[in-house]
Order: C-alpha cells, then sequence, then structure tokens
C-alpha cells in the first residue's frame, strides 16, 4: 500500500464530492482525506500509481498535480 498525495484546485464542497467520489470508486484505493482549505487529497492505493490516481482525478474537470 502507497500514500499519496495531490494538490486539486476545489473551490466548494461539491468538488470535494466529486474527487472522493471518483477515488472510491476505484479498487485498492482507501483512507481518503480530502482537505478542502489546502486544496490536498491524499489516499492509499494498491494497486494504481499515483499518475492513474491523477488522471481518475482530473476527470471531474479539476487542475491537479501530484505532490508526493
Amino acid at each position: 500500500m502507497t500514500t499519496y498525495t495531490f494538490n486539486v484546485d476545489m473551490t466548494c464542497g461539491g468538488c470535494s464530492k466529486a474527487v472522493n467520489a471518483v477515488l472510491s470508486k476505484l479498487d485498492g484505493v482507501s483512507n481518503i482525506k480530502i482537505d478542502l482549505a489546502t486544496k490536498t487529497v491524499v489516499c492509499d492505493s494498491a494497486n494504481l500509481s499515483a499518475q492513474d490516481l491523477l488522471t481518475n482525478i482530473q476527470k471531474t474537470g479539476k487542475k491537479a498535480s501530484i505532490v508526493a
């Protein structure tokens, strides 16, 4: 299990819900933590790479980047 951190351009609760919904549907993703104030998303993944997760986050229409 690897922990990844992303910066995501979220401006409201709807944004964070959309990101959470996308990540929650992915197999092997757990411990999703979204901080709207700092615009960060942290999650654990058993089988997806940071790039795979980033691609799925970007499907919400939000600009995002990998932090760690």
